[in-house]
């Protein structure tokens, strides 16, 4: 029987500003199990990334009550239980990208033999054998933005939380991104969340997508996929993705209904 790793119950977060309450989440519920591949998405300002960021205890809901591995959100930070891959790359241009992917190993006290073990084997999931002496500013955007997948890789976590980390890259470059993640996933099996505002990205990558409401972010719908775990990029002109996609507008459209 699959685990749940993240459950989250009646989560509310609202944030206080000199403008008065701002009202982010509201009566979220909803269980990862592991091994999933789930997806957030909704319209700017929904609560994707707040939510994200619940699970990674970057933020402190106000309300409800959120569990990761069995643990709080926080005792889960502490413990190490995740990684996280933010919007942009965030690599120092003054560390070699072995440096980079090395740099959480060297803070949690790894031997120096066990990081370059740790950083040959992730820089060879995402195919960046070879540009470890290289500095960020050497390589292609995305080939940084898999450096920065990489390190959150390197201490061997069993989730890996992704805030829109393609948003920025053209859509070549996104396609190879997308077709790389999903064969990470498929080998390691590690439990996702990902925040995107493509549908077409949302239902490629996925085993199930959440689409939540405009603020405060509610989820409106829970979206299986009945995909294959095997997707070459041309099974988004199936009639099977098409139906998907359409069922992911409609919970958008869904949202917007909300009082």
């Amino acid at each position: 029987m699959t685990e749940p790793v993240v459950t989250a119950d009646k989560i509310d977060l609202t944030f206080q500003t000199a403008d008065g309450p701002v009202h982010a989440l509201k009566g979220v519920n909803l269980t990862i199990n592991q091994g999933d591949f789930v997806s957030f998405i909704g319209p700017s300002g929904c609560g994707k990334t707040t939510f994200l960021r619940t699970i990674a205890a970057l933020e402190t809901p106000t309300g409800g009550t959120m569990t990761v591995n069995g643990m709080s959100a926080d005792e889960a930070r502490r413990a190490r239980a995740y990684g996280y891959v933010f919007q942009a790359p965030g690599l120092y241009p003054w560390r070699t990208i072995s440096g980079n992917i090395s740099l959480p190993l060297e803070i949690m006290g790894f031997s120096k033999s066990d990081r370059k073990q740790r950083v040959d084997r992730v820089m060879d999931l995402v195919e960046l054998s070879g540009f470890g002496g290289k500095f960020p500013w050497q390589l292609s955007g995305g080939m940084q933005q898999r450096a920065s997948i990489a390190r959150s890789l390197a201490f061997d976590a069993d989730i890996l939380l992704m805030d829109e980390p393609f948003g920025a890259l053209d859509e070549i470059v996104r396609d190879r991104l997308n077709e790389a993640l999903l064969e990470l996933w498929r080998k390691t099996r590690k439990t996702i969340g990902f925040v995107t505002h493509s549908i077409p990205e949302a239902v490629y990558l996925s085993t199930r997508i959440v689409v939540m409401s405009p603020r405060p972010g509610r989820i409106t719908r829970i979206i299986e996929s009945t995909l294959p775990d095997e997707r070459p990029l041309d099974i988004r002109d199936t009639p099977e993705f098409i139906a998907l996609a359409h069922e992911v507008r409609e919970g958008l459209r869904e949202g917007h209904s909300y009082d």
